[in-house]
């Protein structure tokens, strides 16, 4: 063990994991030396996530667990869970310092490579990617205000990064051989708003189409983070339809299908319908894509006729996937006071239900694309991929030379174990 090494640990979202990337890359810089387990550090470094009251929990278990496996290391805990919970993480005997959200970017260097070129001075900054599908943040932080959500208070108000810059970083990723890159932000909705251009996402979405095609098309492939529905407009989907770099998969932030509790959750800026609107538009341009969705159950006042709109919904879009979260009440949130909470027990109930509903449609997605004749992978490992439906795929039989970042045509063959399995067609798309 050396105080010049140092291990990463990253909890939550995909803004935090390219927040570690840039962390780990300005730390490589002033020459630590990244190792891959905590007995080795030196220095080990937490990404916090706070976005629920088991996200903290997480990362409490985790703080004890890295304490154990490295008992001389210096432990430093930063991100979401640093700012909202400063002074109890603090107290903790495992932690050694606590840099919150709004000075994570104290953790990178001054002395930056001569190409790079943030937005204002000392910002996060990525060359590389710790997988194979590089995450490129573009957003940051949120004014929305959602009752139930404490990440205004932990990120603070919209941030976004201009065009010009996201493109450098893309571009540089794709240099250094990486071929799919998610756009990802806190709230992509919120993008330009700050930056007073008049300038939103789409504008971005087609910003890069625009100057990535020309020389990239058919050798990289860009994948939307989470989309509001209220950002699927017509215009959005024009742009949508006339890229040729977007992978054929989107998610929305539905959160409940019942306008009620939508209202309660401050988030009446988009009725359900909008995402009816969105699949019935997209039908009409792609014949297949992969839709996405995250779900929170059990809000307060949640009533079983409220539930069964979301459980309707959810039945009657063609979802490959959701992400279904239990509701819990977060510190400084409007909806932690309402009166009505849900029982543990009804709201883990209502977390299975959905999740059963959507087993049975990532299985039968999974059964409509044995199919197409050919899927486009991103190799994960040397014998898992990603596919652009966001499938992943297991070869059925290995082939020689592959290694993580690969692309690979593939053909379906089979399910096994409720995965795809595919052959390998050619070893590029």
């Amino acid at each position: 063990m050396s105080s010049e090494s140092f291990f990463l640990a990253t909890l939550g979202c995909r803004v935090n994991q390219y927040e570690s990337q840039a962390i780990s890359e300005a730390l490589q810089r002033r020459g630590l030396l990244r190792v891959e387990t905590p007995e080795q550090a030196g220095n080990i470094y937490v990404n916090s996530c706070a976005v629920t009251a088991r996200a903290v929990q997480d990362l409490k278990k985790s703080l004890r667990r890295l304490k154990s496996q490295a008992p001389q290391a210096r432990i430093i805990v930063t991100g979401c869970a640093a700012q909202a919970f400063k002074k109890e993480l603090s107290a903790l005997k495992e932690v050694d310092l606590v840099v919150p959200q709004s000075g994570k970017k104290s953790l990178l260097t001054s002395s930056f490579p001569k190409d790079y070129s943030p937005d204002s001075g000392r910002d996060f900054y990525i060359h590389g990617y710790f997988r194979a599908r590089p995450v490129v943040k573009v957003q940051d932080g949120c004014s929305r205000g959602c009752s139930f959500c404490i990440v205004p208070s932990t990120r603070g108000a919209p941030a976004s990064r201009s065009p010009e810059v996201v493109l450098r970083e893309i571009q540089g990723l794709v240099k250094n051989g990486y071929r799919e890159v998610v756009i990802s932000g806190i709230n992509l909705a919120l993008y330009g708003v700050d930056l007073g251009t008049g300038h939103d996402f789409w504008d971005l979405v087609q910003y890069l189409e625009q100057n990535l095609a020309p020389q990239w098309q058919g050798r990289l492939r860009l994948r939307l983070s989470s989309l509001d529905p209220a950002q699927i407009d017509s215009r959005a989907l024009d742009i949508i339809s006339a890229s040729s770099l977007l992978c054929p998969h989107f998610h929305l932030a539905l959160q409940s299908a019942s306008p009620p509790i939508l209202a309660r959750m401050r988030r009446s800026h988009y009725q359900p319908r909008d995402a009816v609107f969105f699949v019935e538009q997209m039908k009409s341009t792609l014949p297949l894509f992969a839709l996405g969705a995250d779900i929170l159950v059990g809000f307060p006042g949640e009533s079983p006729a409220d539930f069964e709109c979301t459980r309707e919904l959810i039945q009657a879009l063609p979802l490959t996937y959701a992400h279904v979260f239990t509701y819990s009440p977060r510190p400084g949130t409007l909806a932690a006071g309402f009166p009505d909470q849900i029982t543990e027990h009804v709201k883990n109930q209502r977390s299975q239900d959905l999740k059963r509903v959507l087993k049975n449609k990532r299985t039968a997605f999974a059964h409509r694309l044995l199919q197409e004749k050919r899927l486009r992978l991103v190799m994960e490992t040397s014998t898992t991929g990603m596919s652009e439906y966001y499938i992943k795929c297991d070869l059925k039989y290995p082939s020689e030379g592959l290694n993580p970042g690969d692309t690979v045509s593939a053909a379906p063959s089979g399910i096994q174990d409720s995965k795809l399995l595919v052959e390998v067609l050619a070893h590029s798309w």
